[in-house]
């Protein structure tokens, strides 16, 4: 039997896991501060609408997705575990790094799930990607990259660095399976006093170097992750169909004679099987309610991202 899971939080996020929860057969309820708007998805979807004071007690509710604005999610959440319900919480989970681990700690100490949406996590090309670096089949990963660039969306609260990176934070760590020594932090305001440019500069253990741009005020879209190891290149471009999501490069670089030679060689590109991330995130959401097994992007993931996004926020003068 499918676990009974009520959405608070009806924007955008929200309304992309009301649509998938109900394709799942798990979504119970509706809520959101806009009772108004709760109650169009509620009868869109033929579930109940519940007001967003009673969701916490609701008996019926087994679990909440909360997708909310950032500044609004540890409270949120601490109030729905101290209540027995699991929670899968959109990122950022909260904006400071304490209010995260006391998110985190009241769930393990109500022996609660609370699972982060950091949904790349659950691309297909990403899995398939992590599967070919753990495998060897890149060598030694040196260097890992990620840009994230578009126009929009704008928030009062969180800038460009904590809306966009914590996707490619989350797949940086899992390639890594570790934390970075340093983290190095770069900024450009330019709408207000929040960064619209980021870019962060990341050590590793090991001699692995990162390095992510993200922009909200970029002229066109990019989506792409690069990891270059020892013996092969890989790129995820989640902007290419799904055929070309994602390519293996098979450079050659070597010393002759005391000088660089080089071959490059045509991109292969490796066979992903179609799938629906957030779909695949909610799957793991609904998993791990049922056995009790922490899902694959765990609130101890989410405050390793937010300890980055942290060390790694400029602050810009409000003039």
């Amino acid at each position: 039997m499918a676990p009974r899971i009520a959405v608070l939080g009806c924007g955008y996020w929200g309304s992309n896991h009301i649509r998938t929860l109900k394709s799942l057969g798990a979504l119970y309820a509706v809520s959101d501060q806009n009772s108004d708007r709760a109650a169009g998805f509620a009868a869109e979807q033929g579930v109940l609408h519940i007001e967003a004071d009673d969701l916490f007690t609701h008996p019926d509710v087994d679990a909440i997705v909360m997708a909310l604005p950032p500044q609004f999610h540890a409270e949120a959440a601490i109030r729905a575990v101290t209540n027995g319900k699991d929670v899968l919480v959109e990122k950022p989970i909260a904006l400071t790094v304490p209010d995260a681990e006391r998110a985190v700690k009241a769930a393990h100490d109500n022996g609660r799930i609370f699972m982060v949406g950091h949904v790349l996590r659950f691309h297909p090309a990403f899995e398939k990607l992590l599967d070919l670096v753990k495998a060897g089949d890149l060598g030694k990963v040196r260097y890992i990259h990620s840009h994230r660039l578009g126009l929009g969306k704008f928030h009062t609260e969180n800038d460009a660095l904590w809306d966009l990176a914590p996707h490619d934070l989350s797949m940086i760590l899992a390639i890594t399976g570790t934390e970075p020594l340093e983290v190095r932090g770069e900024g450009a305001a330019v709408l207000d006093h929040l960064s619209d440019f980021a870019h962060l500069h990341l050590s590793f253990p090991n001699n692995v170097r990162g390095h992510l741009f993200a922009s909200r005020l970029n002229p066109y879209r990019e989506r792409r992750l690069a990891v270059v190891g020892t013996k092969a290149m890989a790129v995820f471009d989640d902007m290419e169909q799904w055929d070309k999501k994602l390519a293996v490069y098979k450079h050659s670089i070597w010393q002759d004679n005391g000088q660089w030679a080089s071959t490059t060689e045509e991109p292969t590109y490796i066979k992903v099987a179609q799938g629906m991330p957030l779909t695949r995130e909610c799957q793991n959401f609904i998993e791990s309610i049922q056995t009790r097994v922490q899902p694959k992007t765990d609130g101890e993931e989410a405050i390793r991202v937010l300890r980055i996004l942290t060390a790694g926020t400029v602050a810009h003068n409000k003039s």
